[in-house]
Order: structure tokens, then C-alpha cells, then sequence
């Protein structure tokens, strides 16, 4: 049984017995193995009363706080940025922009001038700090972009070249939060509809994306995908969406998204509030966050690889697989064997 009124009282404070919570949008049992072997040792006087073996408990506990939890320690996993990343590892660098720190994202800014149109989106990161005991990492800086509702990157796209909408920095705050403003994104073919985000250690460390400590991907539940591609704007999502799922997708496929999944609330009428805990472990060397090698012209939208991201002479991140689809945004027909964002590797790093 799980224990929802412990941990629904624990979600307005993150607090259970006076310990914060390293997940507190899971359910008790769900918290990690730290947080397990914390709560077995406070247990030990009811166990000796009992007679019960506290080496038994703390297996059981231990199989129940791994399953579903995709990583045993809670670090987020190490994903690929893509080809369309802007942060100057694969041609435009976004973060060297003044006006980029801004937690509306809806728009472009400096010299652009755009908006991204969609459904109205909320995202809530929670970055939290395992090399101190998971503590709220505050303090680092957090870059956040995704594609619009047509499949496309702003800075890469046919058409869109020109803007830098749809990516944006904030600073975490005393409990490790970032928040942004900005709009559901499309699923185009291929991939399953996500968000991409880099962790930085602070706000002077984003000039250089070597700096980045942490580099992952945020995955969308599939109910509120439905919901949101039934709209106006996003109908070629509905067919891409069909043609994918979280265990067939080349990032999330590894554990079905269970530990990028996304908690969703709110509705088409009103937005949607998106909201994800990622933790982040300085002592262990960053796998992921290279864009693949290549350039060439184009980029998602084009005329190339999947009809939406990668198009144009090559895509913006390295050889297109054979055999391009007629143009048009993420509507196209994926090519043979081509899953993920054109351009990048087949597999996760």
C-alpha cells in the first residue's frame, strides 16, 4: 500500500519525520535508497519491538524504492543536446546574448522579433545538489530550449533562423527552483516530445558550454500530449505521436522515461504546469550534453531527413540518414531506420 496521506502532507512542506523529501512529487516509498536507510534507522526501536531483522526490511525497502525510479542514486540521466542546442557547440551560441537570463521565453529578443504561439506552458525544474546529500542546489544556472509547436528550433529552422525564441536561463533559487514561461512543444517525427535543459554552476559559467555540469531532457506524459495535439496548430503532432512511444524512443527508451517523466496538471482552456526534480552529482563526469559533429545549412523544418528537424544541406548536426522525405515541418515520413532528432547519434551517449 502506498502511503499518500504521509506524502501528500509532506508535498506542501517536501518534509517527512522533519528529513526533506529528495523526490517530492513521488510517493513515499519511491524516495530513493538514502532516503530509505534514513527512515530504517529511525524505525530501529519499532523493529527490535517486533523482532523483525532489519537486514530483512531493508532489502524489501530497498526493492520497492528502485522500482519505477529509473536511477538508483536519483541523478538525472545524461542525454545527448542535440543538434540544435544554441549554447555555441554546434554554430549560433545564444548564451552569449544579453537579455537571455528571463524566465518568459515565449518571445525572441535582442535584435529578434517573434513569438512562439501554443498552448501556455509552465516549467518548474528542481535541481538538486547528491554530492550534498541532495540538498537544493541554488545558485546554478539552468538553460532550458525546445522546439515550437511546428516541430521547429529557433536559430536553426528554415524560416526561423532568425529568432531565438523558445530558450531562456534562470537562476536557481534557495530551493533549487527554476521556473519559465513558454508553450507546449510539438512532437515531430521521430522523437518523443521533450524539453532539453543544461545545468551550469552558476550564471558566469554559461558563456562556455564546456562549463555545463549536467545536460538531460525533460519527456511529456502521453495524456496531456493527446489533449494538447488535438488544438489547432499542432495537428501533425497527432500522426508523429502514433509513431512513437517512450520505450521505442533513442533518449527516453532506456527506461520508458520513468525518471524524465514530467508531472503534468492543468488543461487545454487554461495551460499546463510541467514540473520535473533533477539531480545533479558534481563528483561524477558529465556523459552527455555534445552535439554531434558535422554543420552544414538547414536545421528542423527544412527539406531533409523526417520533413522537420535535420532538414537542409546535411542538417545542423552531421550526416542525414538516406533517403529525404518530401519538406514540410515535423509531418514528413521518417526515414528507414532514422529515430531521434536528425543528426544525432542513433543511440544514447
Amino acid at each position: 500500500m502506498r502511503h499518500r496521506a504521509a506524502v501528500e502532507t509532506a508535498e506542501q512542506t517536501h518534509l517527512y519525520q522533519g528529513r526533506a523529501l529528495p523526490r517530492p512529487e513521488e510517493d513515499l516509498e519511491d524516495q530513493g535508497l538514502g532516503f530509505d536507510v534514513g527512515t530504517l534507522l529511525q524505525r530501529r526501536g519499532v523493529l527490535k519491538a517486533f523482532g523483525i531483522g532489519a537486514v530483512t526490511l531493508g532489502l524489501a525497502a530497498c526493492g520497492a524504492s528502485e522500482s519505477g525510479t529509473g536511477t538508483a542514486d536519483g541523478e538525472i540521466p545524461d542525454e545527448t543536446a542535440g543538434p540544435y542546442p544554441g549554447d555555441g557547440s554546434n554554430g549560433p551560441d545564444v548564451l552569449e546574448e544579453s537579455g537571455i537570463v528571463r524566465s518568459d521565453i515565449r518571445s525572441s529578443f535582442g535584435e529578434s522579433e517573434g513569438t512562439a504561439e501554443g498552448i501556455p506552458m509552465d516549467l518548474e525544474l528542481t535541481i538538486t545538489d547528491l554530492a550534498n546529500g541532495g540538498a537544493p542546489f541554488a545558485g546554478v544556472a539552468v538553460y532550458v530550449w525546445h522546439c515550437t509547436r511546428e516541430g521547429l528550433y529557433s536559430m536553426y529552422s528554415e524560416g526561423v533562423e532568425d529568432q531565438n525564441y523558445l530558450r531562456g536561463v534562470q537562476i536557481a533559487d534557495a530551493g533549487g527552483k527554476v521556473r519559465f514561461t513558454s508553450i507546449f512543444p510539438a512532437c515531430y517525427t521521430g522523437r518523443w516530445p521533450h524539453i532539453h535543459f543544461e545545468v551550469y554552476p552558476d550564471e558566469a559559467s554559461i558563456t562556455d558550454s564546456t562549463n555545463a555540469i549536467a545536460t538531460s531532457q525533460v519527456a511529456l506524459p502521453q495524456d496531456v500530449c493527446d489533449a494538447v495535439f488535438a488544438t489547432a496548430g499542432y495537428e501533425a503532432s497527432v500522426r508523429n505521436l502514433s509513431q512513437i512511444t517512450l520505450d521505442s524512443d533513442n533518449v527516453f527508451g532506456d527506461d520508458g522515461g520513468a525518471s524524465q517523466l514530467a508531472a503534468v496538471t492543468g488543461s487545454v482552456a487554461k495551460g499546463y504546469s510541467v514540473s520535473l526534480t533533477a539531480g545533479v552529482d558534481t563528483r561524477t563526469e558529465p556523459a552527455g550534453g555534445s552535439a554531434p559533429e558535422g554543420g552544414g545549412s538547414g536545421g528542423p523544418g527544412g527539406s531533409g531527413p523526417e520533413g522537420g528537424p535535420g532538414g537542409g544541406s546535411g542538417g545542423a548536426g552531421g550526416e542525414p540518414p538516406a533517403g529525404e522525405p518530401p519538406a514540410g515541418g515535423p509531418g514528413g515520413e521518417p526515414p528507414a531506420g532514422a529515430e531521434g532528432e536528425a543528426g544525432e547519434p542513433p543511440a544514447k551517449p
